[in-house]
């Protein structure tokens, strides 16, 4: 089931088209990442399905459209700006008035404090808190009311590597307690390690859509990257036909003086070694290469930045 339906959705600044006919679905249940450099136009896409701002054209449908507005609302909770919180308040004070204004949560604090680990710290003053910190603390805010889908743009955005580890465990954990996520980011490692499915966006244009293991080339409920291995011998042939009975070896390609394998990512380089020596034939080259999101985003986009 498509929780969120996107259908030729464009916005125009003037002379600049920020999103230039963008179609997708996103699938119930999932963390569902919108990845492109800073200026390709994730943020105006978010404004615009969570109505801040009006699209020049095009439609979106959440799943359940036809209920009231403000039946819908209280299904989605965002996180689409900077963290805005009293500095000189409690977090609990904090997240008190934020669910007065959203009119429901306030039974909900002490759960989402402890989901977001700060309960221990609830009492302590939003400025004596980390970066890391008072981003948890606006996904707890999010969280009041017990949303199924959440909006997050950004959200490890400024933050130094220990903050970024906290806000990606805390997502997966969301997700898995059955949660939809939906999150923009220009972080290639962030999105690979958290979203269990991608659209590439660059200059406002859909670049690619789908599971992150397809767009990768993986497979499988779990991920699991492919990785490409160069490997030579005397007798590449003799090499090829023991390869073909290795367990991991998805495909071989012959090329002059090498073989082209690709694997899953169980099949390392000393493996490989080990096992041909094992059948009596010494390799001449090994040059493992790990394929990442990275790599994939590259050639989607062809390396260009949009700015």
């Amino acid at each position: 089931m498509a929780i969120l339906s996107i259908n030729n959705l464009t916005k125009n600044y003037r002379t600049v088209k920020a999103l230039d006919n963008v179609s997708f679905t996103v699938p119930a249940k999932t963390v569902f990442g919108i990845l492109g450099p800073n200026g390709s136009g994730k943020t105006t896409l978010l404004g615009i399905v969570m109505d801040v701002i009006k699209s020049s054209g095009g439609t979106y449908t959440w799943a359940g459209e036809g209920m009231a507005a403000n039946d819908l609302r209280k299904r989605i909770g965002t996180l689409l700006e900077t963290p805005n919180f009293y500095h000189y308040l409690s977090a609990e004070k904090n997240l008190q008035i934020a669910a007065k204004i959203k009119g429901r949560g306030e039974a909900d604090i002490d759960k989402v404090l402890k989901i977001v680990n700060l309960y221990e710290r609830k009492d302590s003053k939003f400025n004596t808190y980390s970066l890391g910190m008072k981003q948890r603390l606006a996904i707890a805010s999010a969280l009041l009311g017990d949303p199924d889908i959440l909006v997050f743009d950004e959200p490890t955005n400024g933050l130094d590597p220990a903050g970024i580890a906290e806000i990606r465990e805390l997502i997966k954990s969301l997700y898995k307690s059955g949660k939809t996520i939906i999150m923009a980011s220009h972080i290639l490692d962030e999105v690979e390690k958290v979203c269990t499915h991608v659209a590439i966006i660059q200059k406002g244009v859909l670049k690619t859509v789908g599971p992150v293991a397809e767009l990768m080339g993986t497979t499988g409920a779990e991920t699991i990257t492919r990785i490409s291995i160069e490997v030579g011998a005397a007798d590449n042939q003799a090499l090829k036909n023991i390869l073909q009975k290795m367990d991991g070896v998805s495909s071989i390609t012959e090329a002059e003086n090498e073989l082209q394998l690709v694997c899953t990512e169980k099949i390392t380089g000393e493996l490989l070694n080990r096992f041909c020596f094992e059948k009596g034939i010494v390799l001449n080259k090994l040059n493992v290469k790990r394929k990442s999101l990275e790599t994939r985003f590259l050639e989607i986009t062809g390396n260009q930045s949009d700015k």
